[in-house]
């Protein structure tokens, strides 16, 4: 099976760097298992040598991009820094993209490489994974393309994208556990020590409410919803703030921040408790209450679906001083 790793102009060296050397260990351990090696693996690129990470480093390709026909499955790593000059730096690998999958060639994005896998198209209608910090600015570029916010992996049809930076690895050990078997991704996992199992980047978002939106109504609306979250707020009064009806006021700031009223409450009090969590010994009664809520049960609720733990489990997992389980 051919292995095609694109390397970007202004790559990510952290990005590029795992498919190639994850793929080549699971040869060697295929060898180990007395079995035939499964993958061809290559760096692919628009020239030889590829700059990476804003120049400290420099890849040498195995092969031209222009030169592939064919691959079985082609990475797309993510571009350093800016995403539009990403793309604009990486315009010309656009064509190949689309013509090896045209080709039976399986594409994966790799984190913000989602964004130059979108420019091909072969999105839109389908489900993407991008960084969590990328997903608003990802959705408003290309809105046909279904972003599952929070995933760590995204599959439709032959396509693949992974969430942000290190969810990376689980869509490698993912896609060699369906390409070669369960044992030698176990072992890849055990060998970089990897959690095989995780299927969520929740817990690691950190969320900060969409100001970029130019509504500067809603941006007054934001500012007192994150100064008084701990209050009992209602949506009339939000409403008011801007002097406008509920129904009205209830579409543009969904308009404006991809979030109804109550979702970004709940957001920022999570958020809130969060930073309470990581930073304090305060139990998780003592922060649900500061932070607005007074029903456990609905905290607890609320805390799991927006981070992927309980609030002690996230305790656990986070906590910068010590306390009690």
């Amino acid at each position: 099976m051919q292995i095609s790793v694109f390397v970007p102009q202004h790559g990510v060296i952290e990005a590029i760097t795992p498919p190639y050397r994850a793929f080549h260990t699971a040869n060697e351990f295929l060898r180990a298992f007395g079995e035939e090696p499964v993958f061809e693996v290559e760096y692919v690129g628009l020239h030889e040598y590829v700059p990476a990470s804003n120049g400290e480093y420099t890849i040498r390709t195995n092969r031209l991009l222009q030169e592939v026909a064919q691959t079985d499955l082609l990475f797309i790593p993510p571009a350093f820094g800016d995403t539009d000059k990403g793309i604009q730096a990486n315009a010309e690998a656009i064509p190949y993209f689309k013509k090896l999958h045209k080709e039976g060639a399986s594409l994966a994005s790799l984190c913000v490489g989602a964004f130059l896998l979108a420019e091909t198209g072969l999105l839109n209608g389908r489900k993407c994974s991008t960084h969590w910090a990328h997903v608003n600015e990802f959705k408003k570029r290309y809105p046909d393309v279904e972003v599952e916010d929070g995933a760590i992996i995204t599959e439709h049809d032959n396509i693949y994208s992974s969430g942000g930076a290190n969810s990376l690895w689980n869509l490698i050990l993912y896609l060699i556990e369906k390409f070669a078997d369960r044992r030698t991704a176990v072992m890849l996992a055990k060998y970089f020590a990897l959690d095989i199992g995780r299927d969520s980047q929740s817990q690691f978002t950190i969320f900060r409410g969409q100001r970029n939106h130019g509504d500067g109504g809603i941006q007054k609306v934001q500012d007192y919803i994150e100064k008084h979250y701990e209050d009992k707020i209602t949506i009339e009064t939000l409403a008011n703030l801007i002097n406008t009806g509920r129904r009205t006021f209830e579409r543009r700031f969904k308009e404006a921040t991809s979030n109804t009223p109550m979702e970004y409450m709940q957001r920022v009090r999570i958020e809130a408790a969060k930073i309470s969590f990581e930073a304090s010994i305060k139990n998780v009664t003592e922060i649900m209450f500061e932070v607005g809520y007074t029903d456990t049960k609905a905290f607890r609720d609320i805390f799991k679906k927006l981070t992927g733990l309980t609030p002690i489990e996230y305790r656990n997992k986070f906590a910068r001083v010590a306390h009690e389980v």
